[in-house]
């Protein structure tokens, strides 16, 4: 068995790595930060290959794929990712169209390639990782993130639908985390207004939902009840209740 992970250097992304490697997964980890992956093949049990990429460059993604396409994957993990806080009027054009090649256009192509390879081999899991965020009507003071992931949601759904139709072999899901004790904060700039879930924790329970077909998958009792309320919750008394959630991350 291989399993395929981007961003794997810190977080969930490492972490889901330790994970698999502990149930016999062989690994292909990828990231832009070489030391962070060589350290982190040196304390896993089974093989690992390394791959220091950059995913927000489009063709980064193409060439990735085309060199593990040969080696007989069986799960492939979109990971790599990052956000921003602050008010949208304020914040960087350059950081947030960054993040959106990383967040959006790296997803979509890695997905797309995955989906096709896994079709064309007779099947395969894809677990792509968004947030709590994708689940909701809009991110007051991390706008361009929350829109991000909730496309990451939304592509997710649709490629299952459309594979459930015609009784795929293939199989994807999408992680929606709440607040993870990871370095996220730090990259995007805020601290948690809530406490933050375990990241080997949040890991381990999205690879056993994943593989076995559970197609949303929000850790944590005060996420999912989030997500309830949010879904019978008229959008504008939602985004009122996430602004107030979010000023309280400014540091």
């Amino acid at each position: 068995m291989k399993a395929v992970i981007t961003g794997a250097s810190s977080g969930i992304g490492r972490d889901m790595a330790r994970v698999l490697s502990k149930m016999g997964y062989s690994l292909i980890i990828a990231a832009r930060r070489e030391d962070r992956l060589k350290e982190l093949a040196t304390e896993l049990p089974s093989s690992v290959e390394i791959f220091p990429v950059d995913l927000s460059i489009d063709k980064n993604c193409e060439l990735f794929f085309e060199k593990i396409s040969e080696k007989d994957i069986d799960f492939f993990i979109n990971n790599a990712g990052f956000g921003l806080f602050g008010e949208f009027s304020k914040t960087e054009m350059k950081t947030e169209l960054d993040m959106i090649d990383l967040n959006v256009r790296a997803v979509h192509i890695l997905t797309k390639l995955a989906v096709k390879y896994f079709e064309d081999r007779g099947g395969g899991r894809i677990l792509n990782v968004a947030s709590s965020a994708g689940l909701m009507p809009g991110g007051p003071l991390m706008a361009a993130y929350y829109a991000s992931k909730s496309y990451t949601v939304s592509l997710t759904l649709g490629i299952y639908e459309e594979l459930r139709r015609k009784k795929s072999g293939t199989k994807i899901s999408v992680l929606c985390p709440g607040p993870v004790n990871t370095e996220f904060n730090s990259v995007a700039g805020v601290s948690f207004a809530l406490k933050g879930l375990d990241s080997y924790k949040t890991a381990e329970y999205a690879v056993k939902k994943a593989l076995k077909g559970k197609t949303i998958i929000i850790p944590g009792f005060s996420m999912k009840a989030g997500y309830a309320l949010s879904r019978i919750a008229p959008s504008k008394t939602a985004l009122r209740a996430v602004c107030g959630i979010q000023k309280r991350k400014i540091r």
